[in-house]
């Protein structure tokens, strides 16, 4: 997603459940080397597919986060924030959920293929 224009860049689908990282490295998506990716946790991995990429830092019950980490991560979801909000909406009026039911043609009519 553009963070500027709010606009959807690229979609990947799939028909049942699947993880997002799962479906990324299967949408065999290319990203130019220069755009910096922002993702969350469940990414873990990206940065051999992407060198210029950042995701949050986990912690565990042996290793704590370090108030540098806890900063680092802050600024990390306040640039995510707003392709959640994205996703939010897209949740909020089924986009996601429900079967596309309209015809193939008109699928890309919401500003999707203008965009990739």
């Amino acid at each position: 997603m553009d963070k500027k224009t709010k606009a959807i860049i690229c979609i990947a689908f799939s028909n049942g459940k699947r993880h997002d990282f799962k479906l990324f490295k299967e949408s065999k998506t290319k990203i130019h080397p220069e755009i910096k990716i922002v993702t969350d946790t469940g990414y873990q991995g990206i940065q051999k597919l992407h060198r210029k990429s950042e995701l949050p830092k986990k912690r565990s019950k042996k290793n704590p986060l370090t108030k540098e980490d806890k900063m680092k991560n802050q600024e990390i979801s306040s640039e995510r924030v707003v392709n959640e909000n994205v996703i939010g909406m897209l949740k909020r009026f089924k986009i996601i959920a429900d079967k596309y039911r309209n015809r193939r043609k008109r699928f890309g009519c919401f500003g999707f293929e203008k965009s990739l």
